[in-house]
């Protein structure tokens, strides 16, 4: 068949076609509209509490601009040290110090080098009527700017005497509860958080001085255990109780551990779920959650440096509650001034802040108490899923999980 010109006219439309698609296909146009051609592509592994600030497409641009495609899954931190390849990524970025010491000491040779960009203190989400119940006995104060403070000493003897929400004085007119009185956590076994409010707790209950030795932990694990086999089920993450707060209520979750940065960014979303009645409470001490990068290569090493000095990094992790450390730490008050976020204090303001133990003495105390799962017939710890984030569309594609 001889060809005409409507011939040729099709073919190059069709040939149009398959080049438009290819470049669809190698530039992900469309999928969140940054273009990923020419970008080296930078695989880590985060705490679920970070997730949401590598997924942010403002963050995205910023890697993209210094020629980086960075693709995250999510871990609880704790357990980061015995994923599965965990090396070949270009980074894993747990939510505490004693995670990271725990990933470089199992994965030394592979290490690159370790990064300390930001840090979130631990807080309590909760309700206004809950935290005036226990100012009424005496375990709780609010401030003149109406920030809460909960008495960790104070709250933890409530624990260890099996006192119940509907015991306290005042009860009856607020929360009449038969339940014990109990901070909601994630599950030790797998998730940093948790391993945070067993740090506190422990140094709380040394006198206000670090645990240096598995013998002075001793003194204390029926109670420490107490704090989190009591609970019953925990969730793997830290988003899952902090979800359970958000849509359960009072009733059901009063009070919940999280990272301060959990409550704001979720505060600051369009559509928050942050409800009239719902308050942040500082335990006093607290204890300072800094996240350390643990990189395996020299892309994670460049991430890390970025997130370390890049200006619109710092303000982007603050607007998702992180507070840079370093050369840009001033753009968490920068920030909280320009949003008129007055009810979280300045870093300076924390002057009561607990230290974690060494990895040895944490480690100890976390095996004690998961031997008491055991020993309860709890069900083993479900580690959180691997799952992709929509930075991550081609691992989507490719059918993993």
């Amino acid at each position: 068949m001889k060809l005409r010109t409507p011939h040729f006219i099709g073919i190059g439309l069709l040939a149009l076609g398959i080049v438009a698609v290819l470049v669809v296909q190698l530039t992900g146009i469309g999928r969140g509209g940054t273009p990923k051609f020419n970008l080296t592509v930078v695989d880590g592994v985060v705490g679920s509490e970070k997730a949401e600030f590598f997924e942010d497409p403002a963050v995205q641009d910023v890697f993209a601009s210094h020629g980086y495609d960075v693709r995250v899954t999510k871990s609880g931190s704790w357990r980061m040290a015995s994923l599965d390849g965990v090396t070949s990524n270009d980074f894993a970025f747990p939510a505490s110090e004693i995670a990271a010491e725990n990933i470089a000491n199992t994965h030394g040779d592979a290490v690159v080098s370790t990064h300390k960009p930001f840090f979130s203190p631990l807080a309590i989400a909760t309700f206004e009527p809950i935290m005036t119940l226990l100012e009424t006995n005496g375990a709780a104060s609010k401030d003149a700017s109406g920030r809460w403070t909960l008495d960790m000493a104070a709250y933890l003897k409530l624990v260890e005497d099996d006192t119940r929400w509907n015991q306290l004085e005042g009860a009856a007119g607020s929360y009449n509860s038969p339940r014990s009185i109990l901070i909601t956590s994630t599950d030790i076994r797998t998730s940093n958080s948790a391993g945070m409010y067993l740090a506190l707790s422990s140094y709380v209950l040394n006198n206000n001085s670090v645990v240096s030795s598995q013998a002075q932990a001793s003194e204390h694990m029926d109670l420490l255990t107490k704090l989190f086999v009591s609970q019953g089920y925990s969730g793997s993450s830290s988003t899952a109780p902090f979800d359970d707060y958000l849509s359960q209520g009072m009733g059901a979750v009063p009070m919940v551990m999280i990272y301060e940065g959990q409550f704001l960014e979720e505060q600051l979303k369009e559509n928050s779920r942050i409800q009239d009645g719902m308050v942040l409470a500082y335990p006093s001490p607290t204890i300072f959650s800094v996240h350390t990068g643990v990189t395996f290569s020299e892309e994670g090493q460049a991430v890390m440096q970025l997130l370390e000095t890049d200006p619109e990094l710092a303000t982007l992790l603050a607007e998702h509650g992180f507070r840079p450390q370093g050369q840009n730490a001033a753009a968490f008050e920068t920030f909280l001034q320009e949003e008129q976020l007055t009810s979280y204090p300045s870093t300076s303001e924390f002057v009561n802040i607990a230290s974690e133990p060494s990895y040895e003495v944490q480690d100890a105390m976390l095996k004690r108490i998961s031997e008491a799962y055991d020993i309860s017939g709890a069900p083993p710890a479900v580690p959180e899923e691997e799952q992709p984030t929509d930075a991550d569309p081609a691992a989507t594609e490719e059918g993993n999980p």
